[in-house]
């Protein structure tokens, strides 16, 4: 398997990103379909390709100059364990190290083991992070 990852727009398969998230990930479990477009169109996003194909999928909410917040990282089930999710983690921090961007946040249940190599740890200060979150 050799992934190619892009964020070339043209080469996005949002149905089926919407239908992955929508379905199989456990942060984004029945999120509609218009919110899905509304998400992509003001992020970056990253496909991973084999051959073509669409296996994998990370978010970039990002100004592209100092913050970015790291979101829907998912591969398709048939290509776990493969090396999808570091290439797209690679290819995430490699784009925002190009942007300059020194600050990149995100959240994970179950894949420290993925973003730790690559210089995510936890909040040194959590006390001076907040959260506001709404029910939808």
């Amino acid at each position: 398997m050799t992934i190619e990852v892009t964020t070339d727009p043209e080469r996005l398969d949002v149905g089926l990103v919407h239908r992955w998230l929508s379905e199989d990930a456990y942060w984004a479990l029945g999120r509609s379909r218009e919110v899905m477009d509304r998400a992509v169109a003001g992020s970056l996003s990253f496909a991973a390709l084999d051959e073509g194909r669409q296996v994998g999928y990370a978010r970039v909410v990002t100004d592209g100059a100092t913050f970015a917040w790291l979101c829907d990282v998912y591969v398709d089930r048939a290509a776990r364990g493969r090396g999808v999710a570091k290439a797209l983690v690679a290819a995430v921090d490699a784009t925002l190290t190009e942007l300059g961007v020194r600050r990149t946040l995100l959240a994970t249940e179950d894949a420290h083991a993925l973003y730790t190599p690559v210089g995510f740890e936890p909040l040194s200060d959590p006390h001076r992070w907040l959260i506001r979150t709404r029910n939808a």
